[in-house]
């Protein structure tokens, strides 16, 4: 996957978890984004011969990047983490913050990307974080 594309869905993804995440939050979400990225949130066995992995990623986590930053650090020899979990997890005035949870497997494979089935390749939409005894319908505030 070439960095263009990448941003492509990355930008994509964005637009949807924000169309997600205001059927739970009260906050008014911009389209300026940052992105906190959590590199290897999967743990891989170094055996998985198939898959690109990068050990010194374990418990790195990369905040307040923009969507160049984050194709520059997550695009690898044209190859992205087979899965990354895309929510809001905060905002501002000016800037709506997302946490991408990446796959430690990279691959270049269209078919290895858990959520191309859905068109949004690697990106996996979820919602916000929600708070301790939520209820189906009542907005929160990130």
């Amino acid at each position: 996957m070439t960095k263009a594309e990448f941003l492509l869905l990355l930008k994509g993804s964005s637009l949807i978890a924000i169309k997600f995440a205001e059927r739970y939050v009260k906050n008014k979400l911009t389209t300026n984004f940052k992105y906190n990225v959590i590199l290897n949130a999967s743990q891989d066995d170094t055996e998985l011969s198939q898959f690109e992995t990068y050990l010194e990623d374990n418990g790195i986590i990369i905040l307040d990047l923009k969507d160049r930053e984050v194709a520059d650090l997550l695009c690898r020899n044209n190859k992205v983490p087979v899965w990354i979990d895309i929510n809001v997890l905060k905002s501002s005035k000016k800037t709506t913050t997302f946490n991408l949870l990446c796959s430690g497997r990279y691959s270049d494979k269209v078919d290895e990307y858990y959520y191309n089935k859905q068109g949004s390749g690697p990106f996996g939409i979820k919602s916000p974080k929600l708070p301790i005894h939520y209820k189906e319908g009542n907005k929160f505030k990130l």
